[in-house]
């Protein structure tokens, strides 16, 4: 990657964090970088397509991670069922693993987040691996209905953006704030016992 490449990245991961899409510009972005709008456009066109370059750095490494975990969970499960506590692990720790070593990207997604535009990255970036877990907690979990299935991924994805993009709330919540690994060990745990649970399908009051 050339070093203009790698700059206008940076610098349009750490705005974009720090204001929000919406209120990052083009401009803004070579401003901060040093470099003309032709580099840019060079590089990556759009606006839109410099996002997809900022996200894709960091999460296809992310991904990558995650699927070598869970192909070893598999391979161990054979043709039984592979453990859900192991199956969110996989998903969940390179996530955390990441967080430690790019906080601006965490406050990157967290904007995203915040902005609407997290189902338009991950049916970009995310949506083939998420589909990976999806059929492996299914092994994981084959008495439970599918659309109680997937209300526990959403719950899910809605608890990981909460454990990586805000601070603890309450004073007893004792460790490091910049170690996200206890945190998301911590909620292994809690999605675990969710996923075990009964289905609440079909018992909402009349």
């Amino acid at each position: 990657m050339t070093n203009t490449k790698q700059k206008i990245l940076d610098t349009a991961e750490r705005l974009i964090g720090e204001r929000g899409y919406a209120a990052t510009s083009l401009r803004h972005i070579i401003a901060e970088a040093g470099v003309n709008l032709a580099a840019v456009h060079y590089h990556f066109g759009s606006k839109e397509d410099l996002l997809d370059a900022v996200v894709v750095r960091k999460a296809a490494p992310v991904n990558a991670a995650r699927l070598a975990r869970l192909d070893r969970i598999e391979a161990e499960a054979g043709s039984g069922r592979p453990d859900v506590e192991k199956v969110l692990e996989s998903f969940l720790i390179p996530t955390a693993e990441m967080a430690n070593r790019n906080p601006e990207f965490v406050r990157l997604m967290g904007r995203m987040h915040a902005e609407g535009l997290m189902p338009l990255i991950v049916g970009k970036h995310f949506q083939a691996m998420v589909l990976r877990f999806v059929a492996a907690l299914r092994r994981a979990l084959p008495g439970l209905p599918e659309e109680e299935l997937m209300w526990r991924v959403h719950f899910m994805m809605g608890a990981m953006s909460q454990t990586m993009c805000s601070a603890p709330i309450f004073a007893r919540m004792a460790g490091n704030p910049a170690d996200m690994e206890p945190r998301m060990r911590r909620l292994v745990t809690f999605l675990g016992a969710g996923f075990r649970a009964s289905a609440t399908a079909g018992k909402e009051k009349k």
